[in-house]
């Protein structure tokens, strides 16, 4: 079953790539990756810029606080539980 699976994945991502036509009509940065017509103007650039800084600082800042949260105030929630005798 997993090796069915595995196949699957692979074929659809074959699939994925960009046709030859659709590679012709795409800006050069884009080339090879997606489907149809290019951007149609500069502002698609920048939401798409927008949006990958977002994701990249929201991974950046939940590892971060994950690894060391940083509260040292001794009446926290997280004292009361880790201290409970």
């Amino acid at each position: 079953m997993k090796k069915k699976i595995v196949i699957l994945i692979i074929f659809l991502q074959t699939l994925a790539n960009a046709c030859p036509v659709c590679e012709r009509q795409q800006p050069k940065i884009l080339r090879g990756i997606v489907h149809g017509t290019g951007p149609d103007n500069s502002w698609d650039y920048v939401i798409v810029w927008s949006i990958a800084i977002i994701a990249i600082l929201t991974l950046f800042f939940s590892i971060k606080w994950l690894v060391k949260p940083g509260e040292k105030n001794k009446s926290h929630i997280k004292y009361f539980i880790l201290n409970n005798d």
